[in-house]
């Protein structure tokens, strides 16, 4: 199959094309070959790749630790216990983060609870709180 666009690339990974150079220049998406008059032209094996840094993205994954997995997926000496253990801190850091997110709810509606929308702005007991 031919070569693609960035914006065939695009389209097929379904991403934006910033997005697609954005990428390049963090080192996830390998430099492009390039036209006699400079456009780009990715392989049809790049969509692939692009798909996979859009789905880590999308569980969370941070674009250091994409690049730490896509290592990883290349060598195929790497046993697959260890992109276990990489989703297996993921779900851990996720899961403080929802227990960090519930204690913030939690203090926030206590904080409105206390506010029942009527009065003058100097009197607000959430503004009241915030300044504590």
């Amino acid at each position: 199959m031919g070569a693609l666009t960035i914006g065939k690339l695009a389209r097929k990974a379904d991403v934006n094309i910033e997005t697609i150079r954005y990428y390049e220049r963090r080192g996830l998406m390998p430099n492009p070959r390039r036209t006699e008059s400079g456009y780009r032209q990715y392989r049809e094996d790049e969509v692939s790749r692009l798909r996979f840094i859009k789905n880590a993205k999308e569980l969370g994954f941070s674009l250091k630790e994409i690049d730490e997995l896509l290592t990883l997926r290349l060598d195929q000496r790497t046993p697959s216990s260890e992109v276990k253990k990489r989703a297996e801190e993921k779900i851990e850091d996720i899961e403080n983060k929802i227990r960090k997110l519930r204690r913030i709810k939690k203090r926030l509606t206590t904080i409105s609870d206390t506010c029942d929308g009527h009065g003058a702005i100097s009197d607000c007991p959430i503004l009241e709180a915030l300044d504590k």
